[in-house]
């Protein structure tokens, strides 16, 4: 069965908290696991919230900050303890090559898996499985950062009172799908668009074209807000956004579903990241993400 959900391993930005891992999220997308900043302690946050390291097919981290990093070293040695069966690719920023190459090899290991590497230089599409395609995007950080966005193609529906009123029925419908017309009636007469699936992850970044890039048209944006408004100052000088910039990116990219993550330990009221996103103007689904909550894709348009 497809599942295509969220799974929150930390939300903690610089420094973790009683309550909240250092960052790491896991999207699962049918049968394919996309690991997001793994920061330290992700592979015990994994093991808390059952996913396995047979579960990803690739590791994407958008800059070398350790809150955002440092649990590479582990998710990688257990990669090849557990000898995953299947190809395993990690992207990243190119300009961290040496960071990335550091923790692969921190400590000894056998390793036992093919880990590819390919590293992110430019923004565009960095990978395309025919399934979706996987696109990156500069943001704006103290250090260099990316973005990603996974994008599914757009299918098409059928519509059944559409085809009843033409007479097609049984394997005539798979054949006219597959050829395109039949009988000069046309796939377009009997069938809409289905549009695909977008999802977007953005972390440490002021606001910049990326976030808008990465967030359009998205039925789920991950994004950090890392401060509240009344710290919108100490936001910019530190390349992060607030709650309220994060949900007016959504509002005006038109997001289904707004994720906010990556929360300062100076702040311990969650509730106080929804009200100032809705004060902003958001009114789609939201959630403010806590540690190990699992986060269902919206249905398909």
């Amino acid at each position: 069965m497809s599942v295509r959900e969220l799974v929150v391993l930390g939300t903690a930005s610089q420094v973790p908290t009683r309550h909240r891992n250092h960052n790491g999220y896991l999207l699962r997308w049918d049968g394919e696991g996309i690991l997001f900043d793994p920061g330290e302690g992700t592979q015990r946050q994994m093991l808390r919230a059952g996913v396995a390291a047979h579960d990803l097919n690739r590791i994407c981290v958008t800059h070398f900050h350790g809150d955002h990093s440092l649990g590479l070293a582990g998710v990688i040695q257990r990669i090849n303890l557990d000898k995953v069966p299947h190809p395993v690719t990690a992207h990243y920023p190119r300009s961290g090559q040496r960071f990335f190459d550091r923790l692969r090899y921190a400590t000894a290991y056998r390793e036992t898996v093919d880990l590819a590497q390919d590293p992110v230089s430019a923004d565009g599409v960095i990978a395309d499985t025919g399934v979706y395609t996987l696109e990156a995007a500069l943001l704006s950080h103290p250090v260099e950062s990316y973005g990603y966005r996974l994008v599914e193609p757009d299918g098409r529906r059928m519509l059944p009172e559409r085809l009843a009123a033409h007479g097609i029925k049984g394997p005539d419908v798979g054949r006219l799908q597959r050829e395109g017309v039949l009988g000069g009636v046309s796939l377009d007469d009997v069938s809409e668009i289905r549009r695909g699936q977008r999802f977007a992850f953005v972390m440490d970044t002021r606001l910049c074209d990326g976030v808008y890039t990465l967030a359009d048209g998205c039925d789920m944006l991950v994004i950090e807000s890392t401060f509240l408004e009344e710290d919108s100052e100490l936001a910019a000088e530190h390349g992060h956004l607030t709650a309220a910039q994060a949900a007016r990116v959504a509002l005006d990219c038109g997001v289904r579903h707004l994720v906010l993550t990556h929360f300062s330990q100076r702040y311990t009221e969650p509730d106080d990241f929804e009200r100032q996103a809705r004060d902003a103007g958001f009114e789609g689904e939201l959630t403010v993400a806590h540690d190990l909550l699992r986060v269902p894709l919206p249905k398909r348009r």
